[in-house]
């Protein structure tokens, strides 16, 4: 199967914090269209309470076997992208993008650093063609508990 592809650049923000033990913090603010020169991050602002750094070179693959999960971020109140990131020497890198809960969730577990920013309309209208093409609900069955197996009515 030809997997569908999402090319997006992630922002890092580092803010100055008033704390004795810790000086700042990172975390991933937005996402945008790949520029395609993902060959080193880009400081795009940068001032005394903060600076803004954009890492291209992002692939959003979507996968058959994900559609649920797919269908559970597209269904949530604010759909997401989770991303993925670690410290290298004193700047926050993006690692990994993904739009199934189900993947964030196993990085979460694995003790990652994972943040999620809103998911922008275009890339909502992707993922849902996609999910409406792959994903089919299991149907609901209601089975009787066990106490009411062989009971018989009178």
């Amino acid at each position: 199967m030809n997997h569908p592809v999402f090319s997006i650049a992630v922002i890092m923000e580092r803010r100055a914090l008033a704390n004795r033990w810790q000086a700042q913090t990172w975390e991933a603010i937005g996402i945008v269209a790949d520029p395609g020169d993902a060959a080193t991050p880009r400081l795009l602002l940068q001032d005394d309470t903060r600076a803004q750094w954009l890492h291209g070179g992002f692939e959003l693959k979507l996968y058959r076997d994900e559609a649920e999960n797919y269908y559970l971020n597209l269904s949530a109140a604010q759909p997401c992208v989770f991303v993925v990131w670690r410290m290298e020497e004193d700047l926050a890198v993006p690692k990994f993008v993904t739009v199934s809960y189900g993947e964030a969730a196993r990085f979460m577990d694995a003790s990652e650093q994972v943040d999620n920013v809103p998911m922008p309309r275009d890339m909502g209208d992707w993922l849902g063609d996609f999910v409406n093409q792959h994903y089919k609900p299991e149907p609901k069955r209601r089975s009787r508990p066990p106490s009411f197996k062989g009971a018989k009515r009178g």
